[in-house]
């Protein structure tokens, strides 16, 4: 593990300015000929909130006591599509690029790695948005928000992990793109994005908790819409589910890399 991690470290180096082309390349192939070009990511995020929040808060009476819904709902739809968009867009990246993968030799992470970097951009864009919908509500500002970045690099790891395994098992099953679809869509509905948790049985709450969604997520809620310091229990439980699950996605990806060329 040690070895691999060694490897990440020079071929970062030896192929850095790699990894910024492809980063640079999906900027222009998702914004080719979009006439608001990347101002998208600004407005989808406000878009869908606003669509969510009329919903959720109208149709089926949602409500957080203490704290505005809105906010609540903003801060679980960022960091759960950052997660979404990427580790879909990391699944599919090792095949997708076969055909330079059979040309010359590259290390075969960094496809993984590039679309969680380029979607982690467009993740701190949405953080602008986020801002407006947390200050126009008047939930406020604290010092605990300098904070937030311990569950952004959490959130990433997380991601960047998940994105070796699900890249990994594609080659080998491509139903996996359509697999992960259903996955997901089960995956949103068990995070309480929508809903307070507090709402439903305390025997399932226990289970949900186990989420490692819910703890990035209910990380940035207790700083930003409650304005307390997270307890030592969110530190360790955001660090474990990033922790685990990024080297679980380095081994599973390092034990089969080298049998991905037999599954062109």
């Amino acid at each position: 593990m040690s070895k691999f991690l060694n490897n990440i470290k020079y071929t970062w180096i030896k192929y850095g300015f790699l990894l910024q082309q492809l980063v640079s390349r999906d900027f222009k192939v998702k914004y080719k000929r979009s006439v608001l070009g990347i101002l998208w990511s600004l407005l989808y995020p406000i878009l869908m909130m606003a669509v969510m929040a009329i919903v959720f808060s109208n149709v089926f009476r949602m409500s957080t006591p203490g704290v505005s819904y809105l906010a609540y709902l903003m801060i679980g739809l960022t960091l759960f599509n950052y997660f979404n968009e990427a580790s879909n867009l990391a699944m599919s990246s090792v095949v997708s690029n076969f055909s330079l993968i059979n040309k010359v030799y590259i290390p075969k992470y960094i496809f993984p790695l590039s679309k969680c970097l380029f979607v982690g951009i467009n993740f701190l864009l949405t953080l602008i948005p986020l801002y407006i919908v947390i200050i126009a509500t008047g939930t406020g500002l604290n010092w605990w928000h300098f904070l937030l970045p311990f569950a952004f690099i959490c959130l990433f790891l997380f991601t960047v992990g998940m994105g070796f395994i699900l890249s990994t098992i594609s080659v080998f099953l491509r139903d996996m793109f359509y697999i992960y679809g259903i996955i997901t869509t089960i995956w949103t509905y068990l995070t309480p994005i929508m809903y307070d948790i507090e709402i439903i049985n305390p025997t399932l709450q226990f289970i949900m908790k186990f989420n490692p969604m819910y703890q990035f997520i209910n990380f940035a809620r207790t700083i930003i819409l409650y304005g307390n310091c997270p307890t030592i229990g969110q530190f360790a439980g955001c660090a474990v589910s990033a922790l685990v699950i990024f080297f679980i996605g380095i081994f599973v990806f390092k034990k089969n890399q080298d049998k991905f060329i037999y599954y062109v």
